[in-house]
């Protein structure tokens, strides 16, 4: 089994836990939320492995990124891994519903089951879990917790236009 290595990463959604081996990124964890993790008793405490990761999640947070090109892991059942690459299509600066995204998957009805999935998701901001709203509009469910979710929506939206003088 490959040797899992760790880091920390500042941002400014807070101390972000990156964890993942060469073969590619398998953990993004938020410092504080229900999904919050800290790094297990055989993890190895390395920056290595996670320059380019490190390098692409800060200029997201600068606002110079769009689209991630990182070597991902991702373990799940059928039904998560379907959500996961479905929430990889969701563009930049745009948001959709979870019964938009289950229909999506093809599974209309899977409104909550998307949610749970969406919730399982070890990858957050480079998979974006984010973009998926309430169908009311509002933000509902986030492991980082709503405030996190908030910042990483105001990261993506465009820069409101100024009116002319």
């Amino acid at each position: 089994m490959a040797r899992i290595c760790y880091s920390y990463l500042e941002g400014p959604v807070g101390r972000l836990l990156l964890a993942g081996a060469d073969d590619g990124l398998h953990l993004i964890s938020f410092p504080s939320g229900h999904t919050a993790r800290t790094p297990e008793a055989d993890w190895v405490e390395d920056r290595g492995p996670f320059q380019e990761a490190e390098r692409q999640l800060g200029a997201y947070f600068a606002g110079e990124l769009r689209e991630f090109r990182l070597p991902l892991i991702l373990k799940g059942t059928a039904f998560q891994l379907a959500v996961w690459e479905r929430l990889r299509e969701i563009p930049y600066g745009e948001t959709i519903t979870y019964g938009e995204l289950a229909r999506r998957i093809g599974n209309p009805k899977a409104s909550r089951a998307v949610g749970l999935a969406n919730g399982a998701n070890p990858l957050p901001i480079v998979v974006p879990c984010h973009r998926v709203i309430g169908s009311n509009g509002k933000l509902t469910g986030f492991g980082g917790g709503l405030p996190v979710k908030e910042k990483l929506l105001a990261i993506e939206r465009p820069a409101q236009a100024l009116p002319f003088d």
